[in-house]
């Protein structure tokens, strides 16, 4: 999945968390030297493991395995399918690999994965949540092991919505009479920054309809768009969009929307919670006046489903260190670095019992209200073809609607080559 969910955290605080946590994961082998000469080598993506939590895991590894040794290496993402896809068929591939949550089945069908069905006990996950784990299943068998989530909920200016004397939401039809006010309200540019390429947005706003961006005909997976769901829902995009100034052809790094939200005449944007980091770089001012709230759905009962993005922890099939490859996974997903993670970051951790974690962090606090309700792209082999750039669902569909295009022959072009992608057309 091309995203980054960039992990805001504060390296000291988590350094001191963890580390009074202990080991944690296993009692660290009686013989000082029984794991001398070995080498484990894992691939962390960029962004998804600071500084901090990377030390804290190899002194625990290593006390863990005495004479092993951690080779972290740091991955781009910049054509990282590829390169994930060429070290796997590999006699000697990295041993574990951090992969997007979305990427497992596409890893899987190269048969580059291994089995960790057999290992969920022992890794700690008879417990792991059923939304994060679905990521990780590839035809009801175990191929990873769900590390953090992250989802997207309303950040907003507390100042600018009190002027506008309103408080969040908790209906559909309730943010939007509320944007129509924001947007008339003295000092509001844009009621809701929303780039109309920010197509993860739309995703939760289709899921809502109940349906998918591609869907099962006969014996092939094809676009979903031309169908009543994607015409609700890029409605309800559409409508939304209207109430701000981002561009129609762009999406949310494109201006930088925490830059736009940062000026201080934006009221509100869907968001990430590191997002708020990059706003108080820019505008310290606004510390005090970023507040959360779930994307409402149409009733008072439930937020709206969302997006859920993150990132999975896999063995490679042909390591030859599975021993160890194992032990790097239950120690990295124990619950004492699980729960530093998810207090130092806002993020999911992979176990519903460890949200408390998240209390008085108030993105994680909005977000673990809508995680129940969060879903995925479709987790289909073939699924990263279709986010590949220039990307169908906001190219070919998206922008051209909300620049005035009729929804029907949009969505057509965008179904016809989505399918083709799906085919490896």
């Amino acid at each position: 999945m091309n995203r980054r969910l960039v992990v805001a955290m504060g390296a000291a605080a988590l350094l001191a968390t963890v580390s009074a946590c202990g080991p944690g994961a296993a009692g660290a082998s009686s013989s000082p030297s029984s794991y001398a000469g070995q080498t484990l080598t894992v691939w962390l993506m960029q962004g998804d493991a600071p500084a901090a939590w990377q030390s804290v895991v190899t002194a625990q590894f290593e006390a863990t395995y005495p004479g092993a040794k951690l080779n972290v290496q740091t991955q781009p993402w910049a054509g990282i399918q590829t390169k994930v896809s060429e070290a796997l068929a590999a006699l000697t591939p990295p041993d574990v690999i951090d992969i997007g949550n979305t990427q497992t089945s596409y890893y899987q069908s190269t048969g580059g994965l291994l089995n960790l069905g057999p290992y969920r006990a022992q890794l700690g996950g008879t417990d792991w949540s059923s939304t994060m784990n679905a990521s990780t299943l590839v035809g009801g068998q175990q191929y990873a092991a769900p590390w953090f989530a992250g989802l997207r909920v309303v950040m907003y200016n507390k100042a600018l919505w009190a002027k506008a004397k309103l408080t969040p939401p908790d209906t559909q039809a309730q943010w939007i009479d509320d944007l129509r006010v924001l947007q008339g309200t003295p000092g509001v540019s844009s009621a809701l920054w929303l780039p109309g390429q920010d197509w993860y947005d739309f995703d939760g706003f289709l899921q809502q309809e109940g349906a998918s961006i591609i869907v099962r005909k006969g014996n092939q997976w094809v676009g979903n768009l031309d169908s009543p769901a994607g015409f609700a829902a890029a409605t309800l995009f559409q409508q939304l969009q209207s109430f701000g100034q981002a561009p129609k052809n762009a999406d949310e790094a494109h201006p930088t929307e925490a830059d736009e939200f940062a000026k201080g005449n934006v009221a509100s944007m869907i968001a990430m919670g590191y997002e708020a980091t990059t706003v108080v770089q820019q505008n310290p001012g606004l510390a005090d006046d970023i507040g959360w709230f779930p994307i409402p759905g149409p009733t008072a009962s439930a937020p709206a489903k969302t997006f859920l993005g993150g990132s999975n922890l896999a063995v490679a099939q042909n390591t030859t260190n599975k021993t160890l490859a194992l032990g790097f996974l239950k120690i990295a997903l124990d619950e004492s670095n699980e729960t530093a993670f998810a207090k130092a970051s806002g993020f999911l951790p992979n176990k519903a019992s460890l949200y408390s974690a998240l209390q008085g962090n108030a993105y994680g606090e909005a977000e673990s209200k809508a995680a129940p309700y969060a879903g995925y792209t479709p987790l289909v082999a073939n699924w990263g073809n279709v986010e590949a750039a220039p990307n169908p669902i906001t190219t070919d569909f998206l922008t051209p609607v909300l620049e005035g295009e009729d929804q029907v022959p949009a969505a057509d072009v965008a179904d016809q080559e989505i399918t083709s992608r799906l085919a490896g057309g």
